[in-house]
This record gives C-alpha cells, sequence and structure tokens, in this order.
C-alpha cells in the first residue's frame, strides 16, 4: 500500500478545492493518507476529514509554534479527540528552534504535558523536530520503552537516527529527499534499514523536485518513493511495499 504518513489537507490553502486535491491523491495510486493535527482546531478538521473520507486518517496535537497559545485544559481536549477510532496518534508534537514562534521553555513545557499523556493513552507519537536534534533525543529518552512513534520529516543525523532506532522509533522523509542539497538526508536513509523508513508528503509543503516551490500534494509521493528506491539501490515497488507495512505496523492500521 502507498500510505501518505503526514499530510495537511485542512490547511487554508486547500480551501478553494480540497475535494478535488484529495480525489486527485486518491486516484493517483495513495491508498491511505494520515492528516497531521497541528493545534486544537487543526487536529478536529483532521478529525473530520478522517469521519468524511474513509482512506483518510488523523492525529491530534500541539505543534511547537502553537504552544504559545495552548489552553491548559489542552490534554482533556485532545482525551475527546482520541474518542474518534480513526484517530490513531497524538501529534505533530516536539520543539522547533528554526522560528521560535513559542520561546524554547514553552515548547518544552508543553513537548513533555503531550507526551505525558501519549504515554498515558499508549498510541504512537508524531514528533516534530526542527533545529533541536540535543533537546529533543533528550526528551523521547525519557519515555524508553513508554512511547514510540515517527520522527516526521526527519533531518537529523545518522548517529541520532542510531539512538531512535534503538528507542523504537521510525523516519518519515518527504519532498526534502528529491532536493541536491539534501546529503545528511541522503545519507540516513542510504544507512537505516527500510523496515525504518515511512514516506510522507506535509503537503501542502515541501513539494518535491521538479514541483519545488508549488503547492505540494499526496499525488506527487511517487516521486518521493522513487528517490528512496534510487539510494537504496532498490525497486519502487519494494520501497512502497515495505513502507506500508511499516505504517501499518507503527499505526495499528489494518
Amino acid at each position: 500500500m502507498l500510505i501518505d504518513v503526514h499530510a495537511h489537507y485542512d490547511d487554508k490553502q486547500y480551501n478553494n478545492d480540497r475535494e478535488e486535491v484529495i480525489d486527485k491523491a486518491k486516484k493517483s495510486g495513495v491508498d491511505i493518507i494520515i492528516n497531521s493535527g497541528s493545534n486544537l482546531k487543526s487536529s478536529q478538521r483532521s478529525s473530520d476529514l478522517a469521519k468524511k473520507y474513509a482512506f483518510i486518517y488523523a492525529t491530534a496535537g500541539v505543534h511547537p509554534h502553537d504552544t504559545e497559545r495552548t489552553p491548559e485544559d489542552t490534554i482533556n481536549m485532545l482525551y475527546e479527540l482520541l474518542k474518534n477510532p480513526k484517530v490513531i496518534a497524538v501529534g505533530e508534537i516536539g520543539l522547533d528552534y528554526f522560528r521560535n514562534f513559542s520561546n524554547k521553555e514553552t515548547q518544552k513545557y508543553w513537548f513533555k504535558k503531550q507526551m505525558d499523556f501519549v504515554a498515558d493513552v499508549k498510541y504512537p507519537v508524531v514528533i516534530h523536530n526542527r533545529d533541536a536534534h540535543e533537546d529533543c533525543l533528550e526528551m523521547v529518552k525519557r519515555y524508553k520503552d513508554k512511547v514510540k512513534g515517527i520522527f516526521h520529516c526527519y533531518a537529523g543525523s545518522f548517529e541520532m537516527a542510531k539512538e531512535l532506532i534503538k528507542l523504537g522509533y521510525m523516519f518519515s522523509f518527504g519532498g526534502v529527499v528529491t532536493f541536491a542539497n539534501a546529503k545528511t538526508c541522503h545519507e540516513v536513509i542510504r544507512n537505516i534499514a527500510l523496515e525504518h523508513i515511512l514516506l510522507e508528503t506535509d503537503c501542502p509543503y515541501l513539494a518535491p523536485h521538479p514541483h519545488r516551490g508549488s503547492r505540494n500534494d499526496s499525488g506527487y509521493l511517487h516521486l518521493i518513493a522513487q528517490k528512496i528506491a534510487e539510494l537504496k539501490n532498490i525497486s519502487v515497488d519494494e520501497v512502497i511495499k515495505k513502507t506500508g507495512e511499516n505504517a501499518a505496523r507503527c499505526f495499528g492500521l489494518k
């Protein structure tokens, strides 16, 4: 199965043609899309999309960019969202020191609070990590044997990846893998086993080459699979089959 494990079809960039773009993704051969929540409103919209479309699932969580505006009763709201059986993970949560839309201490506070929640409900976690490798690694180590999931749009080193694999994490890769300057990403993909790799688009962001700079969608997922196949010197079919199995195992999909 061809599975996009991280998309944002609730984003306002799709307000004028959301149904058409989702239909295009299905017709392109994408079997399952996991729409990721980035704050409480986005998580609710993701849950609603999952209810509307049989092949869409959702996650619920608060992205580090939104932690400054996060109410204290957020965890109760996340519990409510998880009552939808098609909300299958908590995320995206984590740390982002690149843009600093929320200060570091607030990000760390909500990262820990949501990791505590994940450990309690025992759902997979979807982690966002941008320029915060050391602090992210330190945080997930605290939850060894309690929390597992994925690092989406993985941009860390191969050394960090090895540590995360020991902790039971997988890595999803998107359009960045098709960029010529993504040397670190290419090194990681070449050197970790395919059983740890997932496919994502992060659409509408990070469209792959040759569509870089345009609005992204799951119809481009094949281009990411092709690049991973090239980097690992295997067939595209093998990449699609194995990453689909990985996603099913990680998120409990049938």
